[in-house]
């Protein structure tokens, strides 16, 4: 039953999206450009705009256009609602951006039912791609990252017991189960968690409540965006010192703005991340320095997420001669690989998510700077959690 009402739903869709110029490719992007994750919707549009800038608004002939929409924030119904009007009334090709994941699962929907190609630039839960045949991610998944992180903690990083703390929403649910079923694995031990709301950025009573517990390792998940600076600062007021309790955690928590945030107290913290301006080779050095020259400051994972996105939109155009049928791009995508700022990247041809190397880092002071610095990787990592799935 639910799959002849999304066949008729889908139907409906496809019948009343207006015809557009056929020299014209009109991509929808979906991106809280207003809220607490405004920042993080600036950086992956500013690395879009960058793509177009240096490689032109014309693929296989036909011209590129934008069409913006705001969320304001993790709202599906805004996403889903957002997501029907640009194909209905906009007439969209391709279905792009979605920096949250709960707003990335509503539009995989409207993909689905429209048949309408979808390219999630940063949403990072695992089942995302599971929700339309038409839909490829070019971001991480956090089970990808934090499995590989869970796994060098306990093989190589000298920790026996763990304790978690994550933000209580999917990505954070997604993250945390992941580092410790990966941990675990390997031999390690979680001692207790914490789960702090999402929408709520005063983590100092959390971070208290893991302190009086004085684990040997603290696991840490909270969103991009203004999160990790708060978290960072907690951290500080707290008293959480890294070199005795070793903090980890997915990227964000050590991003250029907690930095800033925690100063000198950050040394020491250990992430595994799949990007970070810092990483060392000559098309990401070619990158930052572009995106320095265009914004005045660094790209970060939502920047890396957009550009790369980018990449694959042009690449599949290019494959199909401009053809924007779903289900030829979707065909396009899958095995494409290529070379990204962050590394070497392809498209798993089963699930339609990244590969990719995952990059283990500690903060470190370089000169008067706190950056992230790689001394460890996992290459050539899928997703954990569709790879089981597959047994």
């Amino acid at each position: 039953m639910r799959k002849t009402l999304l066949a008729v739903a889908g139907a409906a869709l496809l019948a009343a999206a207006p015809a557009h110029a056929q020299g014209t490719i009109k991509i929808g992007l979906i991106l809280p450009y207003s809220g607490q994750f405004a920042d993080a919707a600036t950086q992956m549009d500013n690395a879009i705009k960058l793509f177009v800038k240096q490689n032109g608004d014309t693929v296989a002939g036909k011209k590129i256009e934008f069409i913006r929409k705001d969320t304001g924030g993790i709202a599906p119904d805004v996403a889903k609602r957002l997501a029907q009007e640009l194909v209905v009334r906009d007439g969209v090709d391709t279905l792009a951006g979605f920096v949250l994941t709960p707003n990335a699962l509503a539009a995989g929907d409207i993909s689905e039912q429209a048949k309408k190609f979808m390219v999630v630039m940063n949403a990072a839960t695992s089942i995302i791609t599971t929700k339309s045949n038409y839909m490829v991610r070019t971001s991480l998944t956090t089970p990808q990252v934090n499995g590989a992180l869970g796994t060098w903690a306990a093989k190589k990083g000298g920790v026996k017991k763990a304790y978690l703390m994550m933000s209580d929403f999917g990505p954070g649910l997604d993250a945390a189960g992941a580092f410790a079923a990966a941990f675990k694995e390997a031999g390690g031990e979680v001692v207790g968690e914490v789960k702090m709301p999402v929408a709520n950025p005063d983590f100092s009573a959390f971070v208290q409540r893991v302190k009086d517990a004085n684990p040997e390792a603290i696991y840490v998940f909270v969103p991009g965006g203004a999160q990790p600076a708060a978290f960072g600062k907690a951290l500080v007021e707290r008293g959480i010192d890294p070199t005795k309790i070793k903090v980890m955690g997915q990227g964000e928590i050590t991003s250029d703005e907690a930095l800033k945030g925690m100063g000198d107290a950050a040394v020491g913290i250990i992430t595994g991340f799949h990007y970070d301006w810092n990483h060392k080779s000559k098309k990401n050095e070619e990158f930052v320095k572009a995106y320095n020259a265009a914004y005045n400051r660094n790209p970060d994972f939502f920047s890396i997420g957009g550009w790369d996105g980018m990449q694959l939109i042009y690449d599949v155009l290019k494959k199909t001669n401009g053809s924007t049928d779903a289900k030829a791009l979707v065909d396009a995508a899958k095995g494409l690989a290529w070379e990204s700022p962050r590394g070497m990247i392809s498209i798993d041809p089963e699930t339609r998510d990244i590969i990719q190397d995952v990059y283990i880092r500690r903060v470190e002071k370089v000169g008067d700077k706190l950056v992230n610095v790689e001394f460890d990787k996992a290459e050539k990592v899928k997703d954990p959690v569709k790879e089981k799935m597959k047994k």
